[in-house]
């Protein structure tokens, strides 16, 4: 995938994020995010105190209320800042995949199959079941399911990789997507969405950020914060009768004023995070995005960070897809390398994955290099699902290779018997999980190659890092249960399960479900379609079977089934970036306290200068120093919101405990220092 990565602060982004800042402003939009809302209706409240105190009546200096006024305007329009440049690095990437729909024409036939008339339409009349044909290097015009015919497409428009792949009739490779491209051949295809509702589109409105619904982790802290801000507006409100009340009891000082109860309310709520919410979540399901999965919804990127059981295929997700042969094994009394050479004779024809590994095998160890089919005058027997055998005829010698009850018949149909040993072969072989064939040379048995079932490099690492994280790790296969059990030690699952049918899958998710677990699962057939949609995180593949593509709430455009566990690692980013900022949000609020407390009553209560512990040079220049603090780190944090933390494979508790210990600390820390820089800057320049 080469999806070229944004930076972060692309001037192509920053100016129209700057336009959208303002035009945010809408008091509609603000009252989506209730934190910044009430930051809204302070800045306004100190507006007006300021054009009162122009006019000679304010309730303190034109140019104190004035620098709050400004600097809580800068909070709000920073917060609009991170959301609008979040939404913007979105949409960049919806107008890359838009730019691959364009106006096309479709070939749309009278009946459904090869060599019917045609006619040439636009392709936005096309409507779901109509029939299309489309030849080489015409763009397939909807989405759909091939019901006739191969061919090779370019999907690079949308996935990015320049590799053609094969769609064809029927199996599982027979959904494609408009906008593609074909390359050589022809496929006759059956639209499977309206204009307007085609993969594309719906993969365009997606990604647009703002669109994105609130998921249900981020409904429940947002009501949180909602919490915080009540408790703390009601606490704020409070202090203006016990200010008038103390300044009378005690005969000295002035009432707190409003201006600065608002810079007060506006400096303890969690502006921080209630600023960077929004931006971190539409950054999730960007960063989601550049892996190549959409996600069709915000909530699945986030059960996506809360999973705990996860459901792999074995074939293509934890192997390599087919079995390669990874030795040879003779009968006592031929030697190895003859086993070879006569394997490596029986599949020069061989194209299958399996027959091209053995004559690689054989060239390997024993350098015995590809013969000129020509010159041996050669004739190749092809596999059959009737005989279960492949080979050879060269000069009247046969040469066989398959099944070993198979191969048992042969040798005995033509007056010969197997080699007592054969037998212990074979069952060591399938005893280890892997596939063996026996070699025929005529009637001699020469032995038996082994296929393994070849794991992917790295996974059992992985594997390690999710049991790390505390994610249960589960391989469903089809195979026989000593075949999977062999594979299953090997990769390093938790556990697996064999013989697996579309029921079983089902039933497995279910119950796990039923145990208030969280479980992903990936597939890409039609058969995976019922256990897709019972998963909690279900990443379709692509390539898949409209059906599969349907049931998932992710569709990974690579189509690489191995992509499940980034998905799980940019789930749990989101989260941990979220938990993050909110820790260093909170945290941050002591600093303010005192800032701002002891300014506000000192002139009353002169004891409490001895809070001052940062020795902030006057009342004023502490509530300002604090105000602009608060509103200048929003700024500073959006790189975090948008890339997101350093993911790293830990337990919630040792997530915990970096949290407290790093934005919990720094929290707490980091005001101190920036509001004493600040305080240090104003009284320099003399702007208090």
């Amino acid at each position: 995938m080469t999806r070229r990565t944004l930076p972060l602060f692309d001037p192509a982004l920053v100016g129209p994020a700057l336009a959208d800042s303002v035009r945010k402003l809408d008091p509609r939009v603000q009252f989506r995010n209730p934190v910044m809302f009430v930051v809204y209706v302070g800045s306004l409240l100190t507006t007006v105190l300021w054009l009162q105190a122009l006019g000679g009546h304010g309730e303190a200096g034109a140019g104190f209320i004035g620098a709050v006024t400004i600097w809580l305007w800068f909070t709000v329009l920073f917060a609009n800042f991170a959301e609008a440049l979040a939404e913007g690095r979105s949409k960049a990437q919806a107008a890359s995949l838009r730019r691959t729909k364009g106006t096309a024409t479709a070939k749309k036939l009278r009946e459904p199959h090869y060599g019917a008339a045609w006619t040439l339409v636009d392709a936005e009349t096309l409507r779901k079941g109509d029939v299309v044909v489309v030849l080489a290097r015409e763009v397939i015009p909807c989405d759909g399911e091939v019901i006739e015919g191969a061919a090779t497409v370019d999907e690079s428009a949308i996935t990015g990789e320049s590799a053609p792949v094969i769609r064809e009739s029927g199996g599982d490779f027979a959904s494609v997507t408009g906008g593609t491209t074909v390359l050589s051949d022809w496929i006759v295809v059956r639209c499977t969405a309206d204009p307007g509702d085609s993969f594309l589109d719906r993969m365009i409105a997606l990604v647009e950020g703002a669109k994105r619904r609130k998921t249900p982790n981020e409904i429940a802290l947002t009501i949180l914060l909602i919490a915080l801000t009540v408790i703390l507006l009601m606490a704020t409100v409070t202090l203006l009768p016990y200010s008038i009340y103390s300044v009378a009891a005690v005969g000295s000082g002035r009432p707190v004023t409003i201006t600065v109860l608002v810079a007060l309310l506006v400096c303890l709520i969690p502006t921080t995070i209630g600023a960077l919410l929004s931006a971190i979540g539409v950054a999730g399901m960007s960063r989601m995005l550049g892996a190549n999965v959409v996600a069709t919804s915000g909530r699945a990127v986030e059960a996506a960070g809360d999973i705990d059981v996860l459901l792999l295929d074995k074939t293509g997700t934890i192997t390599l897809g087919n079995r390669q042969a990874s030795g040879f094994l003779p009968v006592a009394g031929i030697d190895e390398r003859e086993l070879a050479d006569a394997a490596q004779l029986a599949s020069l024809a061989d194209e299958t994955p399996e027959g091209r590994s053995i004559v690689v095998l054989a060239k390997q160890r024993f350098n015995l290099r590809e013969r000129d089919i020509e010159s041996l005058h050669a004739t190749f027997v092809p596999f059959s699902a009737q005989t279960r055998m492949s080979g050879v005829d060269i000069g009247g010698r046969p040469i066989r290779k398959g099944a070993a009850d198979e191969m048992d018949r042969y040798v005995r149909s033509g007056g010969g018997l197997m080699p007592p040993d054969v037998k212990g072969l074979v069952d060591d072989v399938a005893r280890r999980g892997s596939t063996p064939l026996v070699v025929v040379d005529g009637l001699r048995v020469l032995g038996v190659v082994e296929l393994k079932d070849i794991v992917k490099d790295g996974i059992k690492e992985r594997f390690a890092q999710l049991r790390r994280m505390g994610i249960q790790t589960v391989m469903i296969t089809g195979d026989n249960r000593l075949t999977a059990a062999a594979i299953a030690a090997e990769a390093g699952v938790d556990e697996y399960q064999a013989e697996a049918t579309p029921e079983t899958k089902l039933g497995l998710i279910r119950k796990y479900q039923a145990e208030g677990r969280l479980v992903a699962m990936t597939g890409d057939g039609t058969n995976d379609a019922p256990a897709l949609a019972q998963a909690d995180v279900a990443v379709a593949m692509n390539s898949g079977t409209q059906a599969a593509r349907e049931a998932g709430n992710m569709v990974d455009l690579d189509s690489n089934p191995t992509k499940l566990i980034e998905v799980v690692e940019i789930g749990k980013q989101m989260l941990m970036t979220r938990g993050a900022l909110t820790t260093f949000s909170i945290a941050n609020d002591l600093a303010k306290y005192f800032a701002i407390i002891p300014a506000m009553f000192v002139t009353t209560y002169p004891q409490l200068a001895a809070l001052n512990v940062m020795h902030l040079a006057t009342p004023d220049s502490a509530i300002l120093s604090a105000v602009i603090f608060n509103a200048v780190i929003i700024v500073f944090l959006i790189p975090l919101a948008l890339k997101g933390v350093r993911f790293r494979a830990l337990s919630a508790a040792v997530l915990l405990r970096n949290n407290l210990l790093i934005y919990g600390l720094g929290g707490i820390l980091l005001p101190f220092v920036g509001i004493k820089a600040i305080d240090l800057v104003l009284n320099a320049l003399h702007l208090v």
